[in-house]
């Protein structure tokens, strides 16, 4: 039995772990499409670079969640809820809410033409409609539907859900940051064997390209869970115990699984401590994997039965263009097709070609 006695009461729990290279000293960090790379530098003028950005590391815990070989959650997280879009003619789900961009504010769940779920979650979250967002409601619906967005955070942005006003903050959120670090730069060509001078601007030809890459004196990836948060949510002891327990196995697994960030960032974990509270220790991975499915079974009341709620998407219809002289503004578009306008700035889209960087 897992003992979380050591975090009763305490406001954060703080890890760093120490990470490195698999292989070799060079390392490719994350990379935002207006700016590159994103170094900066300490107030003694030490250079650091972001490796990983929060919103990043925030869907690497929830893709090392999702086992990509069955399409369908690890083992010991089987029972828990969320919501699994299917479409007509597809032999797999389209997509679900763990891996979506927004989650549950997803387009696939909330704009299908089978209004089924939403018109459920209108109606569960109707006493939200007027007055202060009670975030007890909010939490108890999230509970039921998609436990992972409770750590991961939601914004629900459609006006017709209260107006577009219930949202979380991350309970789990993560960054890895690297100390003293130097540029390598380096590059390449792209050879076109048969036609080196061909037109490059439809892929012929030979290209060259620059590349940087980093060294650094040390990596650190740092996870901040909001246990204060947790406990706001008013889901009781077993609805706490699951929450932390989720987070500790997500920092866990992807510590110990899924630090191969890029082709050109493998990376490796050489020490894990907590720095706050003192005295705490994180279970290994497979004590965890063996708590996991106990924790699930006691929050079952809190669930939605049967748990995978599915919806079944149908591309919305196309509205008709108005005249131009009802003045529609682009933003009222926007709001009428995607719901989605109001998204935090920090939770913008990072580029760099990273998929699990361009969800958020």
């Amino acid at each position: 039995m897992i003992s979380l006695d050591l975090l009763a009461g305490q406001p954060r729990l703080l890890l760093e772990a120490d990470l490195r290279p698999l292989q070799g000293e060079r390392f490719q960090p994350t990379g935002f499409p207006d700016l590159g790379a994103a170094e900066y530098s300490l107030p003694d003028g030490t250079p650091m670079l972001l490796v990983e950005s929060p919103q990043s590391v925030a869907n690497r815990l929830e893709a090392v969640c999702w086992d990509e070989a069955t399409d369908e959650l690890l083992p010991c997280l089987r029972g828990m809820p969320y919501v699994r879009v299917i479409a007509e003619g597809r032999p797999r789900p389209l997509t679900n809410s763990i891996l979506e961009a927004h989650r549950l504010n997803s387009p696939y769940i909330l704009e299908s033409e089978d209004k089924t779920f939403f018109n459920q979650l209108k109606e569960e979250l109707n006493l939200l409609e007027e007055g202060p967002v009670d975030n007890h409601t909010l939490a108890s619906v999230l509970m039921k539907y998609d436990p992972n967005s409770l750590l991961h955070g939601v914004f629900l942005a459609k006006k017709e859900l209260a107006g577009g006003r219930l949202r979380l903050r991350r309970a789990l959120s993560g960054f890895i940051d690297a100390r003293a670090v130097q540029r390598v730069e380096s590059g390449g060509v792209k050879n076109d064997r048969v036609n080196p001078s061909g037109d490059t601007n439809r892929g012929f030809g030979n290209v060259p390209f620059h590349r940087s890459e980093f060294t650094a004196a040390s990596i650190t990836a740092y996870f901040n869970l909001d246990l204060t948060q947790i406990r706001a949510y008013g889901l009781g002891n077993e609805g706490e115990r699951l929450l932390i327990l989720l987070a500790l196995y997500k920092i866990r697994r992807f510590l110990e699984e899924g630090l191969r960030l890029r082709t050109a960032c493998d990376l490796q974990m050489t020490a894990l401590r907590v720095t706050r509270p003192e005295g705490f220790a994180v279970p290994a991975l497979s004590e965890l994997e063996e708590a996991l499915p106990g924790a699930i079974a006691a929050c079952r009341p809190l669930f939605a039965n049967p748990p995978v709620t599915e919806v079944r998407w149908r591309a919305p219809k196309k509205k008709a263009s108005a005249p131009a002289d009802q003045g529609n503004s682009l933003e009222d578009a926007a709001e009428d097709t995607t719901g989605d306008s109001g998204q935090d700035d920090d939770d913008q889209d990072e580029g760099g070609g990273d998929p699990i960087s361009s969800r958020v």
